[in-house]
């Protein structure tokens, strides 16, 4: 497998957690970790395949390193890039904007030309709203380790056997 650029904000504890199941289940020696505190554009341009992860935080809002980070993302040329997204979210709590982040990201990714890969079922999910679907799926991985943490493992297992494919390991 190509190697793998796995950006996500390292202070976020949760999806640094995620993030290590991802890396330990596709095999770590095949990713980079670049803490997106750090990143610049030319990171992004650096692989052929990343995986971005992403909370949402209050409302449906990014965190502020991704937030920052947006205006410059949307004006690389990511065209021929596959990017497999995750994100947290909270479906109980925040039913109304549920892993909004992930559609936000996403959406800028594909203006920045890059191909999703790695869309999901949106069913056993219980929410109103998100910005993250995509034709009644998600855009990428969606986690709530507030309120289905049991599914988190098998969760993250059979979307990173789907990345393998994707990714043409």
């Amino acid at each position: 497998m190509k190697k793998i650029g796995l950006f996500y904000v390292a202070n976020a504890v949760k999806t640094s957690q995620v993030a290590k199941k991802i890396r330990e289940a596709l095999g770590a020696e095949n990713i980079d970790i670049i803490p997106v505190e750090k990143a610049w554009g030319d990171d992004f341009k650096s692989y052929d395949n990343l995986i971005v992860g992403v909370s949402t935080w209050f409302d449906g809002e990014l965190p502020t390193s991704w937030d920052e980070l947006i205006p410059e993302l949307e004006t690389l040329d990511l065209k021929g890039k596959k990017i497999a997204l995750f994100g947290l979210g909270d479906q109980l709590n925040y039913p109304d904007n549920f892993v909004d982040g992930l559609g936000i990201l996403g959406d800028a990714f594909e203006k920045a030309g890059a191909s999703l890969v790695g869309f999901t079922p949106a069913e056993d999910y219980t929410f109103n709203h998100s910005k993250a679907l995509r034709n009644d799926k998600w855009c990428g991985l969606v986690v709530d380790v507030e309120n289905q943490p049991k599914l988190t493992d098998k969760r993250v297992k059979d979307w990173c056997e789907k990345l393998k494919k994707e990714f043409g390991s």
